[in-house]
């Protein structure tokens, strides 16, 4: 690994204000003639990665990945980083040399690494752009854009003016040269990317690298893609020489579930095009207060409340003097709708000390009036039939218009309490 060194401010600026040239005049096209074709792509060597991505980095594009310090952004770019082949110019505000040299060696172990990375601490962008110009690199890494500081706005780094002047001049520098950036960025304690709110428009990819410091697993989600589809998941373990992508997430999640026990319900969530299977637990238990608590942990409390008062009125499940807990095993965050049936379904578990069998999974949306409401039920039951469950619960207008995988069997159900009947007895 190549360390850059610094030049004089003169040639910095010589050399930014040559990255920095306006593109020629543009030319109207009739639709019709713009010939379409997919974007080239680089292989991150990841599959979880590039999952993420749409299939892989696009040259000329800017990726920001924001996430708590410490949850191991830098540990994940940089392992990534050290598997290709491309040339890659790494530039850290915040560490030396020497430091990021000891995490390389110790994620890649007695593995071959990038001879064609070049690491450089810098904080000055005009600097920066200098080395570029001499590098020529095929992809840039800025950790982090809250410490690089331009000339041309007068603030301190990290200021709203400096990180949305330097993400301006980077995005034109990646857009002239066909070099891809990646952007790394803290987050704040909202758990949204600090800088102005205009940083995440500017940029081509919004990945938010998520996860619970108590568990092993991280998840990188994309929220904002130009090249592929938003929502998408990848699912990494926590090791010693860096993040290990997760192949089989279900299998995985599910390892460690207590079945046949009261207040648990296998659920099978899609995150983008994946399909995963959660267990969502629940504990029912009288209160000892005169207002009952709702603790949640992953899912919406908002929703949690909702669903617990539609259970009371139209299921006749008595929650009026009940404490209610609710967790998503393995760290994860359920938002779809889809999540509805099965929490109600575990709460009732628990409730009434009665069990969901082992091998069954539940689906579907909740209504006000307690009716379940079809859903998007793209490899859900594949899936379940793949680690071995027998059984799934889904709403009618699902099982109407579906055919079940061979050896599964699949109840379709209209209302909240036919659910319960069907699961309870």
């Amino acid at each position: 690994i190549r360390v850059g060194s610094d030049t004089g401010q003169q040639a910095a600026r010589s050399a930014a204000s040559e990255l920095r040239t306006h593109p020629s005049r543009s030319h109207r096209m009739r639709l019709g003639d713009i010939a379409a074709h997919d974007e080239p792509r680089i292989d991150m060597i990841d599959g979880e990665f590039n999952r993420v991505l749409g299939g892989g980095l696009v040259p000329g594009s800017i990726v920001l990945m924001g996430g708590e310090p410490g949850i191991g952004k830098s540990t994940l770019t940089l392992q990534t980083l050290l598997r290709l082949p491309q040339h890659v110019l790494y530039v850290s505000g915040e560490e030396s040399p020497h430091q990021i040299k000891m995490r390389a060696d110790r994620i890649a172990g007695q593995n071959p690494v990038n001879d064609r990375m070049v690491i450089l601490s810098e904080t000055s962008l005009e600097a920066i752009f200098d080395h570029i110009k001499e590098e020529k690199p095929e992809i840039v890494v800025i950790d982090s854009i809250q410490t690089i500081a331009t000339e041309q706005a007068e603030s301190s780094p990290g200021s709203v003016s400096q990180v949305r002047e330097c993400a301006s001049l980077l995005m034109r520098m990646a857009k002239t040269t066909g070099c891809a950036v990646f952007l790394v960025g803290h987050v704040t304690k909202e758990g949204a990317i600090a800088g102005p709110r205009v940083l995440e428009h500017m940029v081509d990819v919004v990945l938010y690298f998520e996860g619970d410091r108590q568990h092993e697993y991280r998840i990188l989600r994309a929220v904002k893609n130009r090249f592929g589809s938003v929502n998408e998941l990848g699912l990494f373990e926590m090791h010693e020489r860096g993040m290990v992508p997760v192949e089989n997430p279900s299998e995985l999640l599910l390892s460690t579930r207590a079945r046949n026990v009261p207040g648990s319900c296998v659920h099978c969530a899609i995150e983008g095009s994946r399909p995963m299977l959660v267990d969502v637990q629940a504990l029912a238990l009288q209160t000892a207060y005169g207002t009952p608590r709702r603790t949640t942990n992953g899912f919406d409390a908002g929703r949690l409340a909702l669903l617990l008062a539609v259970l009371e009125k139209r299921a006749g499940v008595s929650l009026f003097n009940q404490d209610v807990y609710i967790n998503v095993a393995g760290g994860l965050e359920l938002s779809e709708p889809a999540a509805d049936l099965p929490l109600c379904a575990a709460v009732a578990s628990s409730v009434r000390d009665a069990c969901v069998l082992g091998d069954w999974a539940v689906i579907g949306e909740v209504g006000l009036a307690g009716e379940i409401r079809a859903v998007s039920q793209a490899r859900r039951l594949a899936e379940c039939a793949r680690l071995g469950f027998t059984t799934a619960v889904i709403p009618r207008e699902n099982a109407k218009h579906l055919r079940a995988p061979e050896g599964m069997r699949v109840y379709g159900v209209e209302t909240l309490a036919e659910a319960l009947a069907i699961l309870f007895g």
